[in-house]
């Protein structure tokens, strides 16, 4: 059960499969940077896009990478932030101190540390619905296999909204803790 990727497709973030269970893959994901925004839903793509585009100080146009990360933040966890947030994994080059830094200030550069996430992959179009339904299964998965959930569970992209839905490569995913 394994995407492949057409090889003109965008560089996408590198994982390590470390255990399946099935329709859920558990994944060990290495340090990235990412370019972020809060409180902007789908509307922070815009942003982003603008970030990668040249609006830096540097000027510099960032390759696009898959997938595009949407957190989902539940009110009933902790929570940093009430609103939704957007991210924009950055090419595997970028260090803390080689991003480009972003002109406006609502684009945040984040590192994010080396983490064991688990994510159920799905083909289609996106909703708050679907995401809803796929992140129940995630969990579900996860509980049955006596596996440990960390934080919120996120969405994960693969393709730009010029894809026909039926091709769309989609996933949920949560962090989680592996023994």
């Amino acid at each position: 059960m394994g995407f492949k990727p057409p090889h003109n497709m965008v560089e996408q973030a590198k994982y390590q499969v470390i255990q399946n269970l099935g329709l859920v893959e558990i994944r060990a994901y290495p340090r990235m940077m990412v370019a972020k925004v809060e409180g902007f839903g789908d509307g922070g793509f815009n942003l982003l896009f603008r970030y990668i585009t040249g609006n830096n100080r540097q000027k510099s146009k960032v390759a696009m990478t898959a997938p595009v990360v949407a957190e989902q933040i539940s009110m009933t966890a902790p929570v940093l932030s009430d609103t939704n947030a957007l991210a924009f994994v950055l090419p595997e080059k970028y260090q803390p101190d080689t991003a480009p830094e972003p002109l406006d200030d609502r684009v945040k550069i984040i590192e994010i540390p080396q983490r064991n996430v688990a994510a159920l992959r799905f083909k289609g179009g996106w909703s708050k619905k679907v995401f809803a339904t796929k992140a129940k299964i995630l969990l579900e998965e996860l509980e049955k296999a006596g596996i440990q959930a960390l934080g919120n569970v996120f969405s994960m992209r693969y393709n730009s909204p010029f894809m026909p839905w039926f091709l769309r490569h989609n996933e949920v995913a949560i962090e989680v803790e592996v023994a």
